[in-house]
């Protein structure tokens, strides 16, 4: 796939509001701080499409982003800690979970986890939960600039065993660096294969 057009469409608190084209969606989700605006700002080739921001748990909001006038990206809420009212974070979460169990246009779920950290529990429980909603996904391996190639073999090895546990399938699973560009290429081609 390759991205001529990109570009912000509309946030919003309520999934009824989402927009009413039924074009593929991809979404993006992860732990706060994990690096999702980034990963898209990537994807699209414009730095700030997607807000990106110092502070964890910004994302409040389900933001759409239009794709060569016929896909939607989709910037979710992350998971885990935010420096928000617990009240508050029930809501995103709940926001969340209603965008993945209802938005029927959803083509694919990018899950996305620090690559240079080993597979965390708050991780393993969301892909857990995603398999038994058959929401489909694919991990995607954050940050991965800031390993050696042995250290991220390592640690892509030690999260593949951790996941075999559970799993007798692994999810597709990607190596990118927003910083290097890494990865670009097979996450748009993967998006374009299932488009």
């Amino acid at each position: 796939m390759k991205i001529n057009t990109a570009k912000f469409l509309i946030s919003n608190t309520d999934i009824e509001k989402c927009p009413k084209d039924y074009f593929p969606e991809f979404a993006f989700i992860g732990r706060s701080n994990v690096g999702k605006s980034s990963l898209i700002n990537m994807l699209c080739g414009v730095k700030n499409l997607a807000k990106a921001s110092s502070t964890p748990g910004r994302t409040r909001l389900i933001n759409h982003f239009v794709i060569n006038s016929n896909t939607f990206f989709v910037d979710l809420p992350g998971y885990g800690y935010a420096k928000a009212s617990h009240t508050l974070i029930e809501q995103f979460q709940k926001l969340t979970l209603d965008y993945l169990l209802k938005r029927k246009n959803l083509a694919c779920l990018f899950a996305l986890i620090d690559g240079r950290l080993p597979l965390q529990p708050i991780d393993d429980d969301f892909f857990t939960w995603c398999a038994k909603k058959k929401i489909p996904f694919a991990i995607v391996l954050t940050k991965c600039d800031k390993l050696t190639k042995n250290e991220l073999n390592k640690n892509i090895r030690a999260i593949e065993n951790a996941l075999y546990v559970k799993w007798q399938e692994l999810p597709p699973i990607f190596i990118t660096s927003a910083t290097n560009k890494i990865g670009k290429d097979d996450l748009l081609e993967y998006i374009g294969s299932i488009k």
